[in-house]
């Protein structure tokens, strides 16, 4: 996608101008996943996000439609523009392939599969052209899990050989993949975030990286602040979520001691908000976290 001179400019002041301005009072860089904002036209997501205590928008790509990797080169600039003008830094895309369907990255059916991840390769590219340093969060149980009849195993192995693939083009565009751990009912392919860092490490490519989703770590036997000083290498992101999915406050997680590690291991990478249960609605669970979050930052060590 090409930029006018004149909107590149202002996309990498806007972007740039933010974590300047967050790296002067030392905060964590709070982010917002759109799709908390259901119903929302895009630029009310970003007015939303910045308006209740968020400096960041982090996209589900089936928010953008049901192709969101088919988006003409015009749409993605004025996605990229509005976020500019909404005063909202891009953070990257998740859930990426939750649409179109029959997408599966590790399927033994090798058309399906080399199908998938030739749009995971276009996602690369929509990821990159929405801002500059964008992360891809790669989570999409349901399009990687072991199936027809494949094993735990060898689906790993298919996953990790399509992350290796697809790496070169992600580096060349600026954009780090990161693999998500995710719980096992959600998928049976890379279940705690050792696993995770292995394939990292078998890879061997900046472009592939890991996160932390507090939602996700129902199998991890470390205590989640040690867990994430071990692999802060690795970490580019975070999640902030209830283990049921719902927003802080409303469970019994412990995310202050979470961001006593963060502080400790100097992270400077998003921290972003992502749920599942949307029934306080969009205002409340945007606000109500923001707020928790900065109190406990404020209560740290």
């Amino acid at each position: 996608m090409n930029l006018t001179r004149r909107e590149l400019l202002s996309s990498l002041a806007a972007a740039a101008a933010l974590p300047q301005a967050l790296a002067a009072t030392d905060r964590l860089r709070l982010a917002i996943c759109n799709e908390t904002f259901q119903g929302w036209t895009f630029a009310e997501m970003c007015q939303g996000a910045r308006r209740l205590g968020y400096t960041g928008l982090e996209i589900a790509p089936f928010t953008l439609g049901d192709d969101a990797a088919s988006l003409p080169a015009g749409k993605r600039r004025e996605l990229r523009r509005t976020m500019a003008s909404e005063g909202i830094a891009y953070v990257g895309l998740h859930a990426i392939l939750t649409a179109p369907k029959g997408l599966h990255v590790t399927t033994p059916d090798a058309g399906v599969r080399q199908r998938s991840w030739e749009y995971v390769r276009k996602l690369v590219d929509l990821a990159a052209d929405l801002g500059e340093g964008a992360i891809v969060v790669f989570g999409s149980g349901k399009q990687r899990s072991a199936t027809g009849g494949a094993s735990v195993a060898e689906a790993t192995a298919h996953f990790q050989e399509g992350l290796a693939r697809v790496a070169p083009a992600a580096q060349a565009r600026g954009v780090i993949i990161l693999i998500e751990a995710l719980e096992p009912h959600l998928s049976d392919v890379v279940s705690t975030l050792d696993e995770a860092v292995a394939i990292v490490k078998q890879i061997g490519s900046p472009a592939i990286q890991t996160m932390f989703d507090t939602h996700n770590a129902v199998k991890e036997s470390q205590p989640h602040g040690a867990l994430i000083k071990k692999h802060a290498r690795h970490i580019r992101h975070v999640h902030l979520n209830e283990m049921d999915g719902r927003h802080p406050g409303t469970g019994t997680y412990d995310f202050k001691s979470l961001l006593q590690a963060l502080k400790e291991m100097s992270y400077r990478n998003w921290v972003s908000l992502e749920v599942f249960d949307f029934t306080a609605g969009p205002e409340t669970i945007a606000r109500e976290s923001a707020r928790l979050v900065r109190q406990w930052e404020s209560e740290l060590a």
